[in-house]
């Protein structure tokens, strides 16, 4: 695990230092690879290729980056970790190694088979390829996009890095926000791809090439896609049979995780997908694991107890930390540094906090994200779903939503005030009033989903300026008929598993030097849930059927069914008492005015509605908070 970062400047005339600048790029993100550093320059083409190495595999010198082979120079990001049995089929094509590090598989490997390359790699990986021969440049992301990998593209300069800070350091790097990424910002609380809040920078999508030639030409195309594997035949075989198969490749995938040469431990909070990872890992090992967990005081948010249980009754070596407001106090200036663009998923602060604790014991640390979107594990997902079905059983329906677009939101949360003592108690009942009528105008699944996953609506927008760069983030299947549950967990594994889920880990664990690795996104799970069918991921009310069936034979069943907790954050309590005032100095109106980005009298008005209980949605302070936040640092 590492950083990389370089550049190709097309019109390099010597105007600067390319090995200063190089060295400044790298250096900007030293603390994920304090191991060791290396650069490689080409000062006649204006080419820079660095690393900052965080050792795994191969701890010495030998595994010193950027490395190079005949015409092929490499900076590398990740883990192969079937890096041994490519190795082998390597030696017998008369290859010869002079180190044990992965690198130098994935070198040769490309230098023998080209492109073709990639589909053996199972792990997770970003690289930078320097072709000196054909005068090329290729960026590959590994295929659900679990390492990171920006480029930035305009007037002659090419860049890229495992982050955008390194790119602040090039002194022709143009920074100017982009309206349309920080529309997409509020409306889902991360950044889709390939969008990246900067213009003319963007994220190189998962499973996808990209080459650079030496005319400034990008090409880039897809190695692998999710929705090809929608297209094959569903699985066939009994129950029985699947629930065999399916505990074959999860205990090979997660296996294959621990391939290090430093001390692994494993994220645990008690779910079933964390559960799962420990049960089959810890049958498989003569040690007990190293486990970990973050707790809260705040009960409705605490899975410590869960986790502890779990860690018990497997046996592993636990640690758990709980985490308090003054804790989150301390991390929270910190966010700008960690996530360099916009990122909303406040569990980032217990993660960054749990990636802490691991790194003052280990070096690498599983974590267990990706089950939800394979097996049917979001409770929106039958939300939405069940939605449909009673939305279209309800007669004179399109007369309904006619008539509420006529009430405004104001009036219904006077009305809702009103009649509140015998009603739901919603905190934000302005903004769940709003979806219901986005909800009612829209009944189609693609429409549905996309709203459940908004906090920032289209009238949302409009009132803080940004209407005009509203973009609906849907997904069309041509030629794959899917049901409604399947649609929604491609929908998440092409953008909120990577773009939320895998960023905050990521960064997080890179933070404080610690590796973190995601067992469940080996690509041959995915593709063998993705053929899966629906009925094996979700069941009689049920969500991850076989998984479950997995687990509960080594788990007793009555540790896991609960009601899904999710890695929450108590943000809404603690912005209300000892963090208020961080929200009164960032949400400031004046200080909004002053910028000229956003409406500060919307923005004025949601702050004294959230205060007032005038049914705001939290979400929406924070989002906006976190985007000042961020703004302050690299504006």
């Amino acid at each position: 695990m590492c950083r990389i970062a370089g550049f190709w400047d097309f019109n390099y005339k010597g105007e600067y230092s390319l090995e200063e600048v190089a060295i400044s790029m790298r250096d900007s993100l030293a603390y994920g690879g304090p191991d060791d550093a290396g650069v490689y320059l080409e000062p006649s083409y204006g080419l820079a290729l660095t690393h900052r190495r965080l050792s795994i595999l191969d701890l010495s010198p030998a595994g010193h980056q950027p490395m190079e082979f005949e015409n092929f120079v490499i900076t590398y990001n990740g883990e192969v970790y079937n890096f041994r049995e490519i190795r082998q089929e390597l030696e017998k094509e008369g290859y010869k190694f002079f180190s044990n590090s992965d690198t130098e598989v994935i070198l040769k490997a490309f230098h023998r088979w080209s492109f073709e390359a990639v589909h053996r790699f199972r792990g997770m990986f970003a690289f930078a390829l320097w072709d000196k021969k054909e005068k090329k440049l290729i960026l590959c992301r590994d295929r659900i996009g679990v390492k990171p990998l920006y480029y930035y593209n305009k007037n002659g300069l090419f860049m890229f890095a495992s982050e955008l800070k390194a790119f602040h350091k090039h002194p022709k790097f143009k920074k100017e926000l982009s309206p349309l990424a920080l529309s997409l910002f509020l409306q889902y609380g991360y950044i889709t791809s390939p969008y990246s809040i900067f213009e003319d920078t963007y994220k190189l999508e998962p499973g996808h090439f990209l080459i650079v030639d030496d005319k400034g030409k990008l090409l880039k195309f897809a190695y692998w896609k999710v929705e090809d594997y929608l297209k094959e035949e569903k699985l066939k075989g009994t129950e029985e049979e699947l629930a065999k198969e399916l505990e074959s490749i999860l205990t090979e995938s997660f296996k294959l995780r621990l391939v290090s040469d430093v001390p692994v431990g494993l994220f645990l909070s008690g779910g079933l997908d964390s559960s799962t990872v420990c049960a089959l890992l810890q049958k498989e090992s003569t040690k007990p694991l190293k486990t970990f967990t973050i707790g809260f005081y705040e009960k409705d948010y605490n899975e410590a107890e869960y986790a502890r249980r779990i860690a018990n009754y497997l046996s592993t070596d636990h640690t758990e930390l709980y985490c308090t407001p003054k804790e989150a106090y301390e991390i929270i200036p910190n966010l700008p540094e960690i996530y360099d663009e916009p990122f909303g998923d406040s569990s980032a602060i217990p993660t960054y906090l749990v990636s802490k604790l691991a790194k003052s014991q280990v070096k690498v640390s599983l974590s267990a994200d990706g089950g939800d979107e394979q097996f049917c594990g979001y409770t929106q997902y039958r939300i939405v779903g069940g939605r449909i079905k009673k939305l279209n059983k309800i007669p004179f329906l399109s007369a309904f939503a006619f008539a509420l677009n006529l009430i405004s939101p104001d009036l219904a949360l006077r009305v809702y005030k009103r009649f509140s003592f015998m009603l739901p108690k919603w905190t934000n009942f302005r903004d769940k009033y709003i979806k219901l009528r986005n909800v009612l105008k829209h009944r189609d699944i693609k429409s549905q989903y996309d709203v459940s996953n908004k906090y920032f609506l289209e009238e949302d927008l409009s009132n803080l300026g940004l209407s005009s760069f509203l973009e609906t983030q849907t997904f069309c299947l041509d030629n794959v008929p899917v049901d409604d549950l399947t649609y929604m967990m491609y929908y998440d594994l092409k953008t909120y598993l990577p773009d939320d889920i895998l960023v905050k880990v990521d960064r997080a664990t890179m933070a404080v030097a610690l590796e973190g690795r995601e067992p469940l996104l080996d690509h041959k799970i995915i593709e063998f849930t993705l053929r899966l069918p629906v009925e094996y991921k979700y069941r009689n009310g049920k969500s991850k059927y076989l998984l479950r069936k997995v687990l509960y034979k080594y788990v007793p069943k009555e540790f896991i069914e609960r009601p899904k907790m999710g890695f929450g954050v108590p943000v809404y309590e603690w912005f209300k008492t000892e963090l208020k005032s961080l929200y009164l100095e960032y949400l400031n109106p004046d200080r909004i005015k002053k910028e000229g980005i956003l409406n500060p009298l919307e923005v004025e008005r949601l702050l004294k509605g959230y205060f007032e209980e005038k049914g705001i949605n939290h979400n929406k302070l924070w989002l906006l908070f976190v985007f000042e936040l961020w703004k302050e640092r690299w504006l």
